[in-house]
C-alpha cells in the first residue's frame, strides 16, 4: 500500500488566522506559527510551511505507517505559478517566481521522499517526474506539471511545444510509457485534462473551453493521447486533483472534437485538509463525460461545511483488475469503477 499525494501538500501563499467565522456562524480555528503568519518567500518561511503539517498528530502517525508517492502543484510555490513569472502581489517583497520556486523546491525535497530530486553522479539534473515501480501490476507515472509549463494565458495558440509538461518531459514520458510492462500504468497528474481550470482571464491547466479541436496546452495532451493509441500502449489511467471535488470522467472519441485516441478514464479526488469548490466545467475538446461528481455549491467551504474526499484504487493480484472507489471523509464509497486489464481503452 502507499498514499500518492497530488500536489497542494502545503499552502505556501496561504497566511492563516487564528479564527475564522463560517456563515452559519461557527467559529473555525486554526493554530499559528510565524511561518504560517505571511506569505512564504524565503527557505526558512517554506520549511516552516512543511514543518506546519508535521505538528498533527494524525499526520505523523499515518507517514510512520504508510509510504507516500508525492508530487507538487501549485501552493507549494504560490497560487497558479509558472516560470518565468514576475508579481504583481503586494504581499511579495520577492517578485520573481523562479527564485521563489527554487526555495521551495528545496524545502520540498527536504521534507518529501522523491529520490530524484537530489541529483546524483552522472545525472544532469534534479528532477520532480519519475516512474515509480510496483512490480509487474503497477507502473506510476508522476508528472511535473509546473515547471516546465508555458505561460497562463487565454490557451488558444494553434502551435504549443511547450504545453503544460515541457517537450523534454513528453518525450520522457512517451519513452517510459512505451517501454512499461506493468498490468497498469497510472499518470499522476496534479492538474485534471477536460476540467476547465481558470486564472482570471487566463488558463492554469489545460482545457480552455473551446470544445473545438485542441489549441493551446490541449495539442500537447492530443499528441500524448495519438501516442498512447498507436503505439498500443495497454491499461493507462489518470488520477488527477487541484479542484477542490471530486468526481469521474469516461473520455471517448466518438463524443470528442479530437478524435484519434483510445476511451480512457480520469478520476479526481480531493481536497483532504481544504476548502471545497464547486464542480469545474469540462470541455469537450476530448469528450469528457462526467460519470461522477461530488462537489459543494459555494466556493471555499471549511471542512466543517462539507466533507473531504479521497480516492482509493486496488488491483487484484490474480485477475489483475484494478478497482477505484471515490471516498469521502470517514471512509463512505460514493462511486467504485471495476477496469479490466490488458485493454488499450476502455
Amino acid at each position: 500500500d502507499f498514499f500518492l499525494c497530488s500536489g497542494d501538500s502545503i499552502y505556501a501563499d496561504g497566511p492563516l488566522q487564528p479564527s475564522v467565522t463560517l456563515p452559519d456562524g461557527r467559529i473555525w480555528r486554526n493554530v499559528t506559527t510565524p511561518e504560517k503568519s505571511k506569505v512564504a518567500e524565503t527557505l526558512a518561511e517554506y520549511r516552516g510551511n512543511f514543518r506546519y503539517n508535521l505538528l498533527d498528530h494524525n499526520v505523523r502517525a499515518f507517514n510512520a505507517q504508510v509510504p507516500t508517492v508525492t508530487q507538487w502543484d501549485d501552493h507549494e510555490v504560490r497560487n497558479n505559478w509558472y516560470p518565468g513569472q514576475i508579481l504583481d502581489d503586494a504581499r511579495y517583497t520577492e517578485k520573481d517566481v523562479d527564485v521563489l520556486a527554487a526555495r521551495a523546491l528545496r524545502a520540498f525535497g527536504e521534507y518529501t521522499p522523491v529520490s530524484t530530486l537530489h541529483a546524483r553522479a552522472g545525472s544532469r539534473t534534479s528532477r520532480m517526474h519519475r516512474v515509480v515501480r510496483y512490480g509487474p501490476l503497477l507502473d506510476v507515472f508522476v508528472l511535473d506539471m509546473r515547471s516546465y509549463r508555458n505561460a497562463n494565458s487565454p490557451g488558444r495558440q494553434t502551435d504549443d511545444t511547450t504545453g503544460i509538461l515541457g517537450a523534454e518531459q513528453l518525450a520522457w514520458l512517451k519513452r517510459e510509457l512505451a517501454g512499461s510492462t506493468a498490468v497498469w500504468k497510472v499518470l499522476a497528474a496534479d492538474m485534471p485534462l477536460g476540467l476547465v481550470v481558470p486564472d482570471g482571464g487566463n488558463i492554469e491547466a489545460v482545457a480552455q473551453g473551446d470544445p473545438g479541436a485542441p489549441l493551446g496546452r490541449e495539442l500537447q495532451i492530443a499528441e500524448l493521447l495519438r501516442f498512447v493509441k498507436h503505439r498500443r500502449i495497454t491499461g493507462t489511467l489518470w488520477l488527477t486533483a487541484d479542484v477542490h471535488h471530486t468526481s469521474a470522467q469516461h473520455y471517448a472519441p466518438e463524443r470528442a472534437a479530437f478524435q484519434d485516441f483510445a476511451p480512457f478514464w480520469e478520476f479526481v479526488s480531493g481536497p483532504l485538509a481544504a476548502g471545497g469548490f464547486p464542480a469545474s466545467a469540462l470541455d469537450g475538446t476530448f469528450g469528457p463525460e462526467r460519470v461522477f461528481v461530488r462537489a459543494p455549491e459555494r466556493g471555499n467551504l471549511s471542512p466543517m461545511e462539507s466533507p473531504q474526499y479521497f480516492g482509493e484504487v486496488d488491483i487484484d493480484g490474480h485477475s489483475g483488475e484494478l478497482t477505484v472507489r471515490l471516498r469521502a471523509e470517514g471512509g463512505t464509497v460514493l462511486f467504485s469503477k471495476v477496469l479490466r486489464p490488458g485493454r488499450v481503452g476502455q
